[in-house]
């Protein structure tokens, strides 16, 4: 599906956004753990969560869905008679595996055409470590990968990059190991699952890059809250900031530390944004975002901030083209590794609106301010680029942009662009 997007007069109002998806996805496998049933309320409902809704019901697990919650009843694990389509979900693919790794039978993970050419092997390598018998791929590294679980033993383990869904797979599995798992993250990622189950009453404790999940920890049940989406929601804050006359309130989004890297890049580039009631639940913290139209200058991201803001790195690479200066972004070579190669992507089609952007190993250089002008673009069907782009023409005159395969952005942001049009036409 093509999309044509034209200049956006301002944004102005209060906007709530999607639920979290990667809190989602988290949820439903904790869910899924749970001896006594366990309740979702507020979950996402996008092409990525119901990938690992899919799956789940194949491993055996009742799930109801309704519209504002999603219920999951105790019952018997068993072996799926069919391949576990994963279809864009790295979370899904990634975290499954952790927790298929602990269950006595044999399945086989898989995804679509991007998934499949996406690293695996940073996942089976503990996962071996701790027991199971997992095999794929190009060595190992790439799906599909057939996995054979059964009794696992913690250990101690160093993340070799930082990964939030190679720490989660560790943690789910380290939950039904024999004895404690301690996992050492030299720079900190997402932490949902960790707070998740620390708020439920686990055992798991977090302290000084030290990570240490109890053994044999049985779930009994429970019931979580799923707040607003901060990577979703980055897109209304990005737009507000570059729209002349915008002032927007987001409303009730997870405020997750780290999670907001892009809030601390914004306030150094001089963008005019403030953080509002904040209150914590369900171990996450909660808040309000106040965002207004804001004259930038360029920064640096240097490589421990990736982390923080990896899903934004291509919002950031927008408002450096609206700033003052060159900006510099580094350490970011992981967004080559996403649903598509975003660095490239996004170098790509900012140059073809105009902007002077220089791709690097690890990162982009870009020299702003540039007057972004229509153009065709390409979402490479991955739904942040195609996310992102509408932001980029929305900040255009003289004519429509177009881009292509935007039917992507479904995988996180179904009602994405009606969302965008109602705030940018109110």
């Amino acid at each position: 599906m093509r999309m044509l997007v034209s200049e956006a007069r301002k944004l102005k109002g209060k906007y709530l956004p999607p639920p979290d998806k990667s809190i989602t996805h988290r949820a439903l496998l904790v869910g899924a753990l749970a001896t006594k049933g366990f309740r979702i309320i507020n979950p996402l409902l996008s092409d990525d969560t119901f990938s690992t809704i899919r799956c789940l019901k194949q491993l055996g697990k009742p799930i109801e869905i309704n519209h504002k919650e999603i219920v999951i009843s105790p019952d018997e694990w068993r072996e799926p008679e069919e391949i576990l389509d994963c279809g864009n979900s790295g979370t899904t693919a990634r975290l499954l595996t952790g927790l298929l790794a602990r269950q006595p039978f044999f399945s086989v993970l898989s995804g679509d055409q991007s998934l499949r050419k996406r690293p695996m092997r940073r996942v089976v390598e503990p996962l071996v470590r701790m027991g199971a018998k997992v095999s794929g791929r190009n060595g190992d590294s790439l799906l599909p990968i057939a996995i054979k679980g059964g009794p696992l033993t913690g250990i101690d383990f160093k993340l070799p990059v930082p990964s939030a869904q190679v720490k989660s797979a560790v943690i789910l599995a380290g939950l039904g190991a024999e004895g404690p798992t301690v996992i050492r993250e030299s720079i900190r990622s997402r932490d949902h699952l960790e707070r998740m189950l620390s708020w439920l009453g686990t055992g798991i404790t977090r302290e000084n890059g030290l990570i240490r999940v109890p053994g044999k920890i049985e779930i009994e049940g429970g019931e979580i809250s799923v707040c607003g989406d901060f990577s979703s929601a980055a897109f209304f804050l990005v737009a507000a900031l570059l729209i002349p006359n915008s002032d927007l309130v987001i409303e009730k989004v997870n405020l997750n530390p780290t999670r907001t890297g892009l809030i601390e890049v914004i306030k150094r580039m001089g963008g005019r944004v403030e953080i509002l009631d904040l209150e914590y639940k369900c171990g996450e913290e909660v808040g309000n975002i106040r965002v207004q139209h804001s004259a930038l200058k360029s920064t640096q991201i240097q490589d421990e901030e990736i982390p923080g803001l990896i899903d934004e790195i291509p919002l950031i690479a927008l408002l450096a083209t609206r700033a003052v200066g060159t900006t510099i972004i580094s350490g970011a070579r992981e967004l080559r590794f996403k649903e598509t190669d975003r660095l490239k992507a996004m170098a790509r089609n900012l140059g073809a609106m105009g902007a002077v952007v220089e791709e690097t190993e690890d990162g982009l250089i870009i020299a702003g301010p540039a007057e972004l002008r229509p153009s065709k673009l390409k979402s490479f069907g991955d739904h942040r680029i195609a996310m992102t782009m509408t932001v980029a023409a929305a900040i255009t005159s003289g004519g429509s942009t177009e881009i292509e395969d935007f039917d992507c952005v479904s995988i996180s942001y179904p009602e994405f662009i009606s969302d965008f049009r109602r705030l940018a036409d109110g």
